[in-house]
């Protein structure tokens, strides 16, 4: 009896090649709505974002920040939508180049945080006993924390000085927590700048 089903061929590998197929006409589908410029960045997100989030997760080890990338990935996505070239590519491998790019900024810019969190912590220490060659780097540094502003330079002492992370400064202020956040952020770019112009981090 013929069954349409080719020989060494099981009824389950049939049906999970035509999940396949299905699959990537769905995808091609998406990719081609996407390039036209359609709101389908929510589907693009429900097809993509786990593989998305689990790049970034891998990255950072932690899912706070992979959360945070990951919207920043489809936020960028969106942005440059006019780029997208169907032809040149699947839609997932240059969501996949975006998310690359986007993780290379997370660990610059951590690197940058870095280096000013080591100038801070290496000041405030100085401050118990401040040397000739300190004494200057110290005001600057408190001039500079000054000219933030509030609740800036108040999130900047806790999170430096009180070396508390950044969910407990946002408690302790009742702040959200992405508000704090990009204050913290904001502010490590703005102290970096003017540091470096100063020669305080080397």
């Amino acid at each position: 009896m013929q069954t349409g089903i080719p020989p060494h061929t099981s009824g389950a590998g049939v049906a999970e090649s035509q999940g396949v197929r299905v699959r990537a006409e769905a995808d091609a589908d998406l990719a081609s709505a996407f390039a036209a410029g359609q709101d389908v960045l929510r589907a693009m997100y429900e097809r993509w974002g786990t593989l998305v989030y689990t790049l970034c997760l891998r990255s950072t080890g932690n899912a706070e920040d992979a959360a945070d990338l990951t919207q920043a990935v489809f936020l960028s996505a969106w942005r440059g939508r006019s780029g997208y070239d169907p032809s040149a590519g699947a839609l997932s491998a240059w969501l996949v180049g975006i998310t690359r790019r986007r993780i290379a900024d997370h660990w610059e810019r951590r690197t940058k945080e870095k280096n000013v969190t080591t100038a801070l912590a290496a000041t405030h220490e100085e401050r118990t006993s401040p040397g000739t060659d300190s004494i200057t780097d110290t005001v600057l540094l408190a001039d500079e924390l000054n000219r933030l502003g509030e609740p800036q330079k108040r999130i900047m002492e806790l999170a430096f000085f009180q070396d508390l992370t950044h969910a407990q400064i946002a408690s302790v202020l009742d702040l959200p927590l992405g508000t704090v956040k990009s204050h913290i952020r904001r502010s490590l770019e703005r102290l970096r700048s003017r540091l470096e112009v100063d020669s305080v981090i080397v």
